[in-house]
């Protein structure tokens, strides 16, 4: 089998927007890759550009893809390693977009096995239970729409945080106390404190039954991270400060984290992810599977790597109902409230519309 073209499309979702520590966004910057092949199998991709977290706009995206698909032009898109050495021996870094081609190329090789994604990973179904993020506002009101998502059957909320440490103490406590005991709270600081902050803020917090708190500080302090995760009545989980196998290995060396949290648009795609899945479960460290602003089509790789990874055992997959305005993927995953399923048509199962398609900027390689 070889490659034979590639499409590349401006797949921008427009959305409220939504605050986080490092920035606002307003629409989801994604790129969406098909990989086609001269079998009739092509696979589709998607990234989610997150640049005051990874570094890359959609405008890098789209560059990048351009030369990634040139390069994997005539060669066998089942070899997922050496197509990935490929990519990486012309550009260190750049994981988002390298993620969408991954997933393509995933996506190629298990509709060609004929099996799910997930199956085709080793997996099987099993219960998954997403959180709700509620992005940086006032106490009043994100306590407010906490409630609101506590009524539509969430149990699990979680909380964005990281921009004055007073503020956000009052935040988590007018929360807590509109949704009650029951409801399990997580925190991400998106590296929005100091060390003093954020020993300061989980100390204070801890009374509010917190589950965990993501990335409190700046990833330039990691290597005070094992001073306030010794520290910390609260577990912490290593977001920003885990990118590849490598990340998780030091963090976990250094007793830095409780938890790891793999994204796609950090790893570069489902190879990576495997690898710090691996580590994390050799170790002891539980992960969590999260995502930047993906539609549907990429959450539905997301959690077929989560059912074929046992040591993934908290998700954030709720990235296309923070306020995507647009629904723009045909098959995929299925939100029953807030439990997760996907299809057992062969591949990834999911396509894109197209009739969004159609309205979207694109190149063919």
């Amino acid at each position: 089998m070889k490659i034979t073209h590639t499409e590349i499309y401006r797949f921008s979702i427009p959305m409220e927007p939504f605050v986080i520590a490092t920035g606002t966004m307003h629409f989801a910057q994604n790129v969406l890759v098909r990989i086609f092949t001269d079998a009739g199998i092509h696979g589709n991709g998607e990234c989610s550009a997150f640049p005051m977290i990874v570094g890359e706009t959609q405008d890098t995206c789209l560059a990048m893809a351009k030369d990634f698909a040139q390069i994997l032009k005539g060669k066998d898109p089942l070899d997922i390693p050496a197509r990935m050495d490929d990519l990486l021996g012309y550009a260190a870094h750049n994981p988002t977009i390298k993620s969408a081609f991954d997933m393509a190329l995933f996506d190629i090789a298990a509709k060609n096995a004929g099996q799910p994604l997930y199956q085709f990973l080793g997996g099987h179904k099993r219960t998954i239970e997403t959180d709700m993020t509620l992005g940086i506002d006032t106490a009043k009101k994100m306590a407010a729409k906490a409630v609101e998502h506590q009524k539509n059957g969430c149990r699990i909320i979680k909380i964005k945080l990281g921009k004055k440490v007073h503020e956000d103490i009052d935040r988590v406590a007018a929360i807590r106390k509109a949704v009650g005991d029951d409801m399990t709270l997580r925190l991400d600081a998106n590296q929005g404190w100091t060390f003093d902050d954020a020993l300061f803020a989980l100390t204070e917090l801890e009374k509010y039954s917190i589950e965990f708190c993501e990335q409190p500080m700046r990833t330039w302090y990691d290597d005070r991270l094992p001073e306030l995760n010794v520290n910390s009545p609260i577990a912490l989980m290593a977001d920003e400060s885990c990118y590849n196998h490598h990340d998780a290995r030091k963090l976990i060396n250094a007793q830095a984290t409780t938890f790891l949290n793999i994204k796609f648009a950090k790893s570069g795609g489902i190879l990576e992810a495997q690898k710090i899945h691996e580590v994390a479960l050799q170790n002891g460290v539980k992960c969590m599977i999260g995502s930047m602003l993906e539609s549907r089509l990429a959450l539905t790789a997301n959690l077929h790597f989560a059912l074929a990874s046992p040591n993934v055992v908290y998700f954030d997959l709720d990235t296309c109902l923070l306020g995507h305005l647009v629904d723009p993927v045909v098959g995929g995953l299925s939100y029953e409230g807030f439990m997760l399923d996907v299809p057992d048509t062969p591949g990834i199962g999911a396509e894109a519309d197209e009739f969004f398609l159609e309205k979207c900027e694109s190149w063919t390689i």
